[in-house]
């Protein structure tokens, strides 16, 4: 089927981050994916590239284009090689939006051209230690100084994704109790600097998958954060965070979708040049029969991750929409990735290989950005159920 969601810029974007790649990302990556994070340097030349400032305003620095379609090039060329980006995805898919959504004019000045540039990256913070799925429940509080000019911070937050080489850091705390009627009630922005005196950066965790992209735990002793860095509203930040939710899921239904197909890719490279009994995998039944079903599943998750791409850009993906390209993208690559890393045989299970680097990235889609299970309410919800 002739697919129509990205036009000539578009694949001459992707040339340019495909080369990009080539030359700067893989002959490095093994050495990233030992350390355990990207070189803060290497944020630099991303936006040389541009890719920080694509959605930006012209005036900030940005090329003022409206669209996540640069950023669905960049999901399906990533991993097509097999490599990743680090904490760069977090900057621009989950920080720009708060900043564009809640920023006054003079914070906009202030943030906008530092983000396009790299010198500021910036995270979001909004799990805790003992609150997952229930944002409601955070325990992080920010309160007004006496004398109204700065609100002092306290909590801990972890899992945050890019945590360890932010600059800026969106954290959600509490400025006032919840209501009886109302838990949400009482949670704000706020975007901290990461410098700020009793702000400090915990342990960088040990993951599963993801091994390249930082993530960390923070915490907060009395960090005193400017009135001007507080973000949209006080005590509206629960309804902010719902209001970005379908721009994050629809970013992580795509990456699964990327990862399925480049799964595809990695085993039927693989089954070709792989001998078995005297003859190449590829020869074997079963393994055609294996690949068919899984590159069946693949176009369908392309089109409903394209469809979703497009309801995005045209600000009309809904939560229920969104919820549902993310439960069934994320279930696709989990099933499409493990047969595929089955065909490799024992190899699969070496991380030499970038199927298996691919399968322990792949697990967390199922969890963070909201479970497979709070999916599955959300969408019977939206039914009526």
């Amino acid at each position: 089927m002739r697919r129509t969601v990205f036009n000539e810029d578009h694949e001459a974007f992707r040339e340019t981050i495909r080369a990009f790649i080539e030359a700067e990302v893989v002959p490095v990556h093994d050495e990233w994916f030992a350390a355990g994070q990207v070189p803060r340097e290497f944020y630099y030349k991303l936006a040389e590239l541009g890719v920080f400032g694509i959605r930006v305003p012209e005036e900030y620095g940005g090329a003022g284009i409206d669209s996540h379609k640069f950023e669905a090039v960049m999901y399906e060329e990533t991993s097509r090689a097999g490599v990743t980006f680090g904490g760069s995805g977090v900057h621009v898919l989950l920080g720009l939006p708060y900043i564009q959504m809640l920023a006054t004019d003079e914070q906009k000045k202030r943030y906008l051209p530092k983000f396009v540039s790299g010198e500021e990256m910036w995270a979001l913070a909004m799990t805790e230690p003992g609150t997952g799925s229930d944002v409601a429940g955070m325990k992080t509080t920010a309160k007004l100084s006496a004398d109204g000019t700065h609100y002092v911070l306290n909590g801990a937050k972890t899992f945050i994704t890019g945590g360890v080489h932010a600059d800026r850091v969106i954290v959600c705390a509490r400025t006032a109790a919840p209501r009886e009627d109302d838990r949400r009630f009482g949670i704000s922005l706020f975007a901290v600097d990461t410098t700020s005196k009793g702000y400090s950066v915990g342990r960088k965790l040990d993951k599963l998958g993801l091994k390249v992209s930082d993530t960390a735990e923070l915490a907060f002793v009395d960090v005193e954060v400017p009135v001007e860095d507080l973000l949209g509203e006080e005590n509206k930040g629960f309804a902010y965070l719902g209001h970005n939710l379908a721009s994050e899921r629809w970013g992580i239904a795509f990456g699964a979708y990327a990862q399925a197909k480049a799964a595809v890719r990695f085993a039927k490279e693989y089954v070709q040049e792989r001998t078995v009994f005297g003859k190449t995998v590829a020869s074997f039944q079963n393994t055609k029969f294996e690949l068919a079903a899984c590159q069946a599943e693949v176009d369908a998750a392309e089109a409903v991750a394209d469809r979703a791409l497009e309801a995005l850009d045209a600000g009309e993906l809904t939560a229920a929409e969104a919820a549902s390209a993310k439960l069934f993208c994320t279930e696709v690559a989990h099933r499409v990735i493990d047969r595929c890393l089955q065909l490799h045989g024992g190899y699969g299970f070496m991380n030499e290989y970038p199927i298996a680097r691919l399968y322990a990235d792949n697990r967390v889609n199922r969890i963070y950005g909201g479970t497979s299970e709070v999916m599955k309410s959300i969408i019977a919800k939206s039914m009526g159920l």
